[in-house]
Parts: C-alpha cells; structure tokens; sequence
C-alpha cells in the first residue's frame, strides 16, 4: 500500500506564518515592542516519546512565557487566521506528518516553519453545499478554545460575545473528531490512509481501549470522514453529531450577574 507523502513543505503552504517568534520573558526583560492585544498562540517545543501527540498548540491569556513556548504572529486577520491554524497544528494529520521532521527532543523554529501547513486558499474552498471550510473549521476551533474569561478577548476577536462554553468531554471528543476528519478531507487522504495514520498513534489507542474498550477515536472519526465523504458526493450539507451545533449560545452558561 502506498501512501502520499504529506510532509513535503512549501512556501504556499506556510502562508499563513508571518512571524514566529522566541519569547523569553522575566519580570527583568525588557518590554517587547509587539502589539499582541490580550492573548496570545503558542505551541510547545518540547517533544517527549512518552506522549500521545506530538505537536501542541493553544491559545493562551497574555502574560510572561518562557522559551519553551514561542509565539506565533499574524500579519492580517489575526483571530480567523490563528485559530485555522490552531485547528490545523492540532489535527491528527499534520501532527502524523510532523513526527516524520523531528529528529530530537525539541520543536525548532525551523522545523514549524516547514510543516505542511494548508494554506489560507484552502480554507475558501466549499467543504459542503454552501458551506465553506473556513465557516465549519472556526465554530468548532472557538468552542474548543474559549473555555475560560481569561479568553474573552479571542472570542469578541471572532466576533463571539457569548459567555465561555462548558467543558463537556463527550462535546470536545465530538468536536475534535469532526475537525480531524475535516482535515483529513483538506489534505485529499483516502480511507485506507486515514486507517493507516490512525493506527500509528498507539497512545490514543491504548487509553481509548483502556477505556472504552475498543479503538474509539479512530472508529468516530472514521464514521465521519465517510459522512463527509457522502455529502460532498451527493452535494448536500453535512449533519453533524453535534446537539447543539458548534459555538451554539445554548453550550455556554448564562453570564454571572
């Protein structure tokens, strides 16, 4: 069985990364001239064996951080184009093809800079009948993210002025099953090679056995991506697992008076 090589970068693919920055900050480092607002993106450039994904991002408050959480920094649309990018960085095929660029212990500038990052075309493209990636990847990125007041400011960026949503685990599985499959579709995979890549996260197979006792994630997002497959074969929209759908108002609790 052959398999496409997904891990081949370009320039057109990291498009999307204008800036990536190192930050070291102490309460006696100087004052970094960089308008970030009130929160920031940061992924983690330390990569342990040990651990079940390889490449972690999130959005985080403002604050200090240390060098093992350099920033990343956008040029235009920041709060969209951060969080396609968060969703991607966090997706089970990009993370598969990272694994195949680290040769160490640590998360190089120079080795996110040439990941197979989609590049912010492939997000205008129709997932489904009129609906575009952009509008399916951003609800579901936001409820995943906005958990917290602390993160008040992305979510008004996207212009979400509800209060944060619920961390219901069945939800977050769901929503990160979807995203999954979702990329999976972006990056033209097949089935067999969706099978293939999940089965190399012995990690998440194991605690899914453990626990449920049966490989969970891969058969979830499996059942998507072919639910996916048939709506864009019959042109018709995609019916999420989801009650409420993605970033609902319902999902989140009424505001402390």
């Amino acid at each position: 069985m052959t398999f496409r090589n997904i891990t081949n970068s370009t320039n057109k693919r990291t498009g999307l990364f204008t800036l990536i920055l190192g930050v070291a900050v102490s309460n006696q480092a100087p004052l970094l001239n960089i308008n970030y607002g009130n929160w920031l993106q940061a992924f983690r450039s330390i990569v342990r064996a040990t651990d079940k994904r390889t490449l972690l991002m999130n959005n985080i408050p403002l604050g200090g951080v240390v060098n093992i959480a350099p920033i990343l920094e956008y040029k235009h649309a920041r709060a969209v184009a951060s969080t396609l990018v968060l969703a991607n960085m966090n997706s089970v095929p990009l993370d598969y093809a990272t694994r195949s660029a680290i040769g160490g212990a640590a998360m190089n500038f120079f080795i996110v800079k040439q990941l197979p990052v989609l590049p912010p075309e492939a997000h205008l493209e129709e997932a489904f009948a009129g609906v575009r990636w952009v509008e399916f990847i951003v609800p579901r990125a936001l409820e995943l993210t906005y958990t917290s007041w602390e993160l008040q400011g992305f979510a008004q960026d996207l212009g979400y002025e509800g209060a944060p949503f619920c961390w219901d685990e069945e939800r977050r599985f769901l929503l990160r099953c979807e995203l999954d499959a979702a990329f999976f579709h972006m990056y033209g995979l097949e089935r067999d090679e969706v099978d293939y890549i999940m089965d190399t996260f012995p990690g998440v197979k194991r605690d899914d056995e453990n626990a449920h006792g049966e490989y969970r994630t891969k058969r979830v997002i499996l059942e998507i991506y072919d639910d996916m497959a048939n709506s864009m074969r019959n042109g018709v929209p995609y019916e999420t697992k989801l009650s409420p759908p993605p970033a609902d108002l319902s999902v989140a609790p009424a505001p402390a008076t």
